[in-house]
């Protein structure tokens, strides 16, 4: 892989590393909003219990082991970096209480007495020192995972069943916090064991990553521009695409942005500073897939990066129609 690497005076502006390796600081900006929750690494380790499978008891591998494997897979491969400190979000807590407060009203529980999960998390790490520049965005090297126990089938009597996760990585645009992820990049629906396998996909992953394709890829879409018109075409053929019989998806290129996504697209085309444009006009492809990735943070997390890679492709879609006159059904 071939990186840009930050300048001295850059790097001596960044977080430094502790001696252990953990990074003191970190991008502050949500990488995604809907419906979840900030939590530190601190949190996460010691107050939340770990789910188990229902008929044996046997623990699953919790979001905090998931965070640790990934995270060292990063330092074992990325040894002279700087990495930030995994920015974490979680949502839908599974709520419970210990045997002794079982018959305590909600509002008398003490804090001790209450139990907690959250079934779903995302996270990511970010390399600072790993970056590029498309134009004038600074795009820095992003790897992060998604756990959704809700994957799982914790009913399962098959000693060892698999567990499901999500690894990707990819770069995430410092202006505005969007993750740039495409298919090239994300490891779905994996079937995990145990932590070895983990350690294995996650490295497997990174380094078969080519950051350099990717850069490329997202550089062509600066040179595209798209008018008003053609904006309003996108967006209402888009609209219209859950709504056209399944047959005839079958020839058309997935749109996953769901309608409150959509309208976000279309209210940030005139008000967003960095992608939009206040009066109409044209704007490039760039801050077309700007748009969709940055309206994609109000996605759940079990549908965020299944739609930041779409976003992705339908750009690539767009892309491949004006250069080169593929046909591309939301253009006409």
């Amino acid at each position: 892989m071939e990186f840009i690497i930050n300048n001295k005076e850059v790097l001596a502006q960044l977080p430094a590393l502790q001696p252990n390796g953990v990074a003191i600081s970190s991008s502050s900006q949500p990488f995604i909003e809907a419906n979840t929750v900030e939590m530190s690494v601190k949190e996460l380790e010691e107050q939340h219990i770990i789910p188990v499978w229902t008929t044996t008891n046997e623990p699953l591998i919790s979001h905090m082991e998931f965070i640790e494997t990934v995270w060292e897979t990063t330092h074992k491969l990325f040894p002279q970096e700087t990495i930030f400190k995994p920015n974490i979000r979680v949502s839908h807590p599974i709520k419970g209480r210990i045997p002794e407060a079982k018959h305590k009203a909600a509002s008398q529980l003490e804090p001790w007495e209450s139990t907690i999960y959250y079934e779903r998390m995302m996270f990511v790490i970010e390399l600072p020192s790993i970056t590029q520049t498309i134009n004038g965005n600074t795009l820095n090297l992003t790897i992060g995972g998604v756990k959704s126990y809700n994957l799982d089938n914790l009913y399962s009597k098959r000693a060892h069943a698999d567990q499901r996760f999500q690894m990707f990585i990819g770069f995430s645009n410092k202006i505005c916090c969007n993750l740039c992820v495409w298919s090239d990049g994300l490891k779905e629906e994996l079937g995990i064991k145990n932590i070895n396998q983990l350690s294995y996909a996650s490295e497997n992953m990174i380094q078969q990553f080519n950051a350099e394709k990717q850069l490329k890829a997202m550089q062509q879409f600066t040179s595209i521009q798209l008018s008003e018109t053609e904006f309003a075409q996108l967006v209402g053929r888009s609209r219209m695409y859950k709504h056209i019989p399944d047959i005839a998806k079958k020839e058309i290129p997935a749109m996953l942005l769901g309608d409150q996504q959509l309208n976000t697209v279309v209210k940030d085309f005139y008000k967003d500073s960095n992608f939009g444009c206040e009066t109409g006009g044209d704007i490039s492809l760039w801050e077309f897939y700007n748009l969709m990735t940055g309206a994609n943070k109000s996605s759940y997390i079990d549908t965020f990066v299944e739609r930041t890679v779409n976003a992705h492709d339908f750009s690539n879609g767009i892309l491949k129609h004006k250069t080169h006159s593929k046909p591309f059904w939301y253009m006409g």
